[in-house]
């Protein structure tokens, strides 16, 4: 009896690292709030040391096993973003610039001198109002990407519900992603190599029961890699690795440039105002057949987003 006694606090306590853990294990969460909460599960892995310690602390066998396997598949989870496999092939490069500017409240000369550091080849913009169109504009954007593929918000849709590419390589063709935002796909002729289609992606938030759902289905509609063109889908994904659906969408033929890297934990978006909680849902996801040479994530003054970018490597043609 006295055994039972000493394993019922560091059991309760252990659940819910279980819970997640159990969830992460398998992907089965499903659904508003289940889906949300797994964004966060970085904390979790960081702090399942304290139902650890409790349970060692009050000797607890059952409870140690239970918080142990949970913070070894959290920890495990988390751990594994930080180891990269940088790519040294040759081939044509083309650098990939993508923001989220926050109801078009970006500062578009910030996102202008990225461009202009990393002599981008391709810009995606999503959360784009028709002013902060007309202010890409004015900064002169066009003089860096004469290539453009704007589609403004639906009637019925969203204030900032438009999206971007802007590139200086030559558009072949252009087109969209089903979803509540704009999401502007451009495939592109890339000198030496293959055509690259890229999409701007911007999923609907999992912040309701409803829109939980449609972020479900938007994340399933994004193409599938392989074909004759190499894809690549930059943008707010509203997602990150802890997600089964991200996680599906992976095994459809796409690596994360930033897992690549080694900096699949570097944050991309805090709450406007607030240092924490700080998210990783911002991606550059590319074909398997893409090699990722460089990737790095930047402040972006007016948004809750970091910009991200990153430097593919293409096979030769």
């Amino acid at each position: 009896m006295t055994t039972v006694r000493r394993d019922l606090l560091p059991l309760a306590l252990a659940t819910p690292w279980a819970v997640c853990a159990g969830l992460r294990a398998t992907g089965a969460e499903r659904g508003w709030p289940l889906v949300p909460a797994m964004s966060f599960l970085p904390y979790a892995a960081v702090s399942s040391a304290l139902p650890l310690g409790v349970a060692l602390a009050r000797r607890s066998p059952l409870g140690t096993v239970v918080s142990a396997a949970a913070a070894a598949v959290l920890t495990g989870a988390t751990a594994a973003r930080t180891r990269g496999r940088g790519a040294d092939a040759a081939g044509p490069r083309v650098r990939v610039v993508s923001a989220n500017l926050l109801h078009g409240r970006a500062d578009p000369h910030a996102v202008l001198d990225l461009v202009r550091r990393f002599d981008a080849d391709v810009l995606c913009l999503v959360e784009l109002t028709p002013a902060a169109d007309r202010a890409f504009r004015d900064a002169g954007l066009a003089e860096l990407l004469p290539h453009e593929h704007v589609r403004g918000h639906r009637p019925g849709a969203p204030p900032a519900a438009g999206g971007a590419v802007w590139t200086r390589l030559e558009v072949l063709d252009r087109g969209g992603a089903p979803g509540r935002f704009e999401q502007p796909v451009v495939r592109l002729a890339v000198p030496g190599g293959p055509d690259l289609e890229v999409t701007a992606v911007h999923t609907d938030p999992p912040v309701s029961v409803a829109r939980t759902r449609r972020w479900e289905r938007e994340m399933a509609q994004l193409p599938d890699a392989g074909g004759d063109a190499l894809r690549v889908l930059a943008g707010d994904f509203n997602a990150t690795p802890d997600h089964a659906s991200f996680r599906r969408l992976l095994a459809r033929g796409y690596v994360d440039a930033a897992a690549c890297t080694g900096q699949a934990l570097v944050h991309t978006w805090s709450p406007e105002g607030r240092p924490q909680p700080r998210l990783t849902i911002d991606h550059v996801l590319v074909d398997r057949r893409v090699g990722v040479a460089g990737f790095s994530v930047h402040d972006l003054p007016g948004s809750d987003h970091r910009a991200v970018v990153a430097e593919l490597v293409l096979p030769p043609g």
